[in-house]
């Protein structure tokens, strides 16, 4: 499959403690996980400050999986950028939408609705499955802890999942849906929670077991022809 990452790049500019974290950037780090896929080609890491974000026709034409990080620059990303997104998951194109992606443009075009939740930084977190049979959960443990993450609490103003297939639970008391599979169109969708930029969450080796699974399960069979029309953003 051809894998294309979306790292938004803004946080590295703005917060020396991230690239502490993440001396390659957070796209970097996704790109290890990538390149330890054996089926998988990665076609190029885009950033918010890239022409076209690096998600041009052609690239988004020949990509079968996005994996999408963005956090504080979601509203800086391109109208016309999520519309092409948004246009190529209808087609079939799997979509991985991580942490505060949640909030991007092409997600909540997606979704229909705000896509807000409580938020906290520095919680210890712990990552419960309760899906084991879902492909994504494939090698999962039943339970593992994160040291240090930020926290999403409920009320998350999302659509009702196709499949619940994490929960997360944290020390402050605050308890989500962390990871949630969606179907638009021909498009598989999975937005997963963890992963906040100071932390180093996709070094964790069950997150990256998770994020290939999920490549793997939104993979699509075939692309459908361009019969959709985007919805406005």
């Amino acid at each position: 499959m051809n894998i294309t990452i979306f790292n938004e790049g803004r946080d590295e500019k703005r917060k020396p403690e991230v690239l502490k974290v993440y001396p390659n950037t957070i796209g970097g780090a996704l790109k290890e996980i990538v390149e330890e896929m054996e089926d998988a080609t990665l076609l190029t890491i885009g950033s918010l400050y890239d022409e076209e974000c690096g998600l041009t026709e052609e690239i988004l034409e020949q990509t079968d999986v996005l994996i999408y990080w963005s956090h504080g620059g979601n509203r800086e990303f391109p109208d016309a950028i999520a519309a092409r997104i948004h246009e190529h998951v209808l087609r079939g194109m799997g979509f991985i939408v991580l942490h505060s992606a949640i909030g991007c443009k092409a997600f909540k075009s997606l979704m229909g609705t705000s896509c807000t939740f409580r938020y906290q930084h520095d919680v210890t977190e712990k990552v419960i499955c309760c899906n084991k049979t879902h492909p994504i959960a494939e090698g999962i443990e039943d339970r593992f802890e994160l040291p240090m993450e930020e926290s999403y609490g409920e009320y998350m103003d999302i659509p009702k999942p196709d499949d619940v297939i994490f929960l997360g639970w944290f020390d402050n008391g605050e308890a989500c849906r962390s990871g949630c599979t969606f179907t638009r169109g021909y498009g598989k969708i999975f937005m997963f929670q963890p992963g906040h930029e100071t932390t180093p969450t996709f070094y964790h080796p069950q997150i990256k077991q998770i994020i290939k699974n999920a490549c793997r399960w939104a993979n699509p069979a075939r692309k459908a022809e361009k019969a959709f029309n985007c919805i406005p953003l």
